[in-house]
């Protein structure tokens, strides 16, 4: 028994067929039909991704040293020394390994040290900023 769904992907809308195997009847078994050669579609990749989606949590206060997830190269330093942030606010933007990686607020409070700028390498460990 297959059934027919119209599932929609960032705007775009396509058109599956869901068979469900193994959900015969067994009063009424159907004889064994050869595999119809099918195509698999892979949906596009979200442009957020799931890891870097805002999560909805209590909000916390006093983030501490923000320190680099892992080495790379600094794109983009979003904030700036004295500006209030929210948990989950976009502070940093990391290349690493040609991929670039969003770097959230832990924590709400005042940003009030910056301690790398756009073009710096960092390790994994390094602190990118202070959060109070």
């Amino acid at each position: 028994m297959s059934k027919k769904f119209k599932i929609t992907v960032e705007g775009k809308t396509y058109e599956v067929e869901v068979e469900e195997l193994g959900a015969t009847s067994s009063s009424n078994p159907s004889p064994a039909q050869p595999a119809q050669k099918s195509e698999r579609v892979q949906a596009p990749a979200s442009k957020k991704s799931a890891a870097g989606a805002k999560k909805q949590q209590p909000a916390a206060t006093g983030g501490g040293v923000v320190e680099a997830p892992m080495t790379g190269k600094i794109i983009d330093v979003k904030v700036s020394k004295g500006e209030e942030v929210s948990q989950g606010d976009l502070i940093v933007v990391l290349e690493a390994m040609k991929m670039e990686n969003e770097i959230y607020a832990p924590a709400a409070g005042e940003v009030t040290e910056i301690m790398v700028a756009a073009e710096d390498s960092v390790d994994s460990g390094d602190p990118l900023l202070k959060i109070e």
